[in-house]
């Protein structure tokens, strides 16, 4: 970006911290600045010409961090709602959501007065003692699921460690006698579970675990959706647990199909094997049902969830049947932070808020809406091979890489994200998306599309 460039101020950047200049406060004066200065006017639109302050931040960002990560070259400052504003004034509609975190956008009153009440009255204090917000938390998702209890993490991956934790404890407790009770894993292509050691065994792309086998033994990836082959291992007595999602997310955007689900649960339960549903993306209210396997009506044994439940603040939770949860004893597993007062009390306003029939319905009629006008303005393209999904979780299938359409797309004012092979767009916005909204956002989609022709002919 040049340091000369124009745009509309629409966001103070009083928030910001860092230096003194990133920190100047916007009233109705005139300063100079390096690289081009500033020019302010006193009206509800400030024009401004400002410095790349971005560059600045990422420039010191890449001096002191770890580099794990291949960040988009933005800087954000504050959000409002579906709405992003990087540091130098510029407005972004947000269909990432923080990747599926920010189901109730930015700034939900609703969230920020039950974070605000509780850090008033007490933040943390461990899993030595006993605190009400996490007894509210756990009583309703108790209410509103298949299961009978609750565990509470800080993530997603952890709370696939705890459940891969569970499986084998379980096995053990209900095999007492057996020297080799069942502890081998079935997990599927494309899937993802987490980073972490045991996570990371059970997700299929090379990539994430090859640079540091020897990972977690005793897992074997099946194709996703393949029946036969799942019903055969299953039936060999050795597997402990069965990972799967019922929409893959990070995979693509692949929806299980009923007699895949059903075959496994079937399987299942003939072999003593327990069924995990990992909800970490698709869950809590994305497809517009509360969770994702309700559309199915098939139950899982344990059932892991994160990213959305505290609308921002970090969380993850295994919610298991009363069978699975004899197995486990005190001191099996265990966290320090995870079910801090302050984040249950957080997740308990997002999960009152999304639980609602009327909320869902939104979210059902949002996500059909927009599929619909998505397959109409882009489905045409002879790059676009297919929109798929369900409710607010969409990807559209692209037979070039997806890239250029979402850097074009980030250039226009519209944040998505990518997924399967890097030939998916994933659109992931806050369930609180409006229709206007979203009809902006496919007309940014389709103004950008013509991108896809270069790519296609580099």
């Amino acid at each position: 970006m040049s340091s000369s460039s124009s745009f509309f101020l629409t966001n103070p950047f009083s928030s910001v911290s860092g230096s003194t200049h990133l920190r100047r406060s916007f009233n109705n004066v005139r300063y100079g600045g390096g690289g081009g200065g500033v020019r302010i006017a006193a009206s509800l639109n400030v024009e401004v010409q400002a410095p790349d302050l971005s560059k600045e931040v990422m420039d010191e960002s890449n001096k002191v961090f770890v580099g794990t990560y291949a960040r988009v070259p933005l800087v954000l400052s504050s959000g409002k709602g579906c709405k992003l504003y990087d540091i130098e004034g510029r407005e972004y509609l947000d269909l990432t959501s923080g990747i599926a975190v920010n189901a109730l956008g930015h700034g939900d009153p609703d969230w920020i007065r039950a974070v605000t009440q509780q850090a008033n009255v007490l933040t943390h204090v461990s899993n030595l003692y006993y605190t009400l917000p996490q007894l509210e938390l756990a009583k309703r998702l108790v209410a509103n699921s298949f299961a009978d209890r609750v565990f509470l993490s800080n993530s997603g991956t952890e709370a696939n460690e705890a459940a891969i934790k569970f499986a084998r404890k379980f096995q053990r407790f209900s095999h007492p006698d057996e020297k080799q009770p069942p502890v081998e894993f079935i997990a599927f292509s494309n899937c993802f579970h987490g980073r972490t050691m045991g996570a990371v065994a059970l997700t299929s792309k090379e990539y994430y675990r090859s640079p540091f086998e020897p990972v977690m033994p005793g897992v074997t990836f099946l194709e996703y959706g393949n029946v036969q082959a799942a019903k055969e291992l299953i039936q060999s007595g050795k597997i402990a647990a069965v990972f799967v999602e019922p929409i893959q997310g990070e995979g693509g955007i692949y929806s299980a199909t009923q007699e895949f689900l059903q075959a496994l649960r079937t399987a299942c339960d003939s072999a003593g094997s327990l069924l995990v549903f990992d909800e970490v993306q698709c869950g809590l209210g994305r497809t517009g049902h509360l969770w994702a396997h309700e559309a199915y009506g098939i139950y899982p044994d344990i059932m892991t969830l994160a990213k959305p439940l505290a609308g921002g603040l970090p969380i993850g939770a295994v919610l298991v049947t009363e069978r699975v949860a004899a197995a486990i004893n005190y001191g099996d597993h265990g966290s320090t932070f995870a079910g801090g007062p302050l984040v249950c009390n957080a997740a308990v306003a997002v999960l009152d808020k999304i639980s609602g029939p009327g909320f869902l319905a939104s979210v059902t009629k949002k996500g059909q809406d927009f599929k619909e006008l998505l397959v109409k303005k882009l489905g045409g393209n002879s790059h676009v091979r297919e929109v798929r999904g369900v409710g607010l979780i969409i990807g559209i299938d692209l037979d070039v890489p997806a890239s250029p359409l979402v850097e074009a797309c980030q250039q226009s004012g519209l944040l998505v994200l990518t997924a399967g092979k890097g030939n998916v767009v994933r659109l992931v916005p806050p369930l609180t998306i409006t229709e206007q909204e979203l009809d902006h956002a496919a007309e940014i989609l389709f103004n950008c599309l013509p991108v896809l022709d270069k790519t296609a002919n580099n």
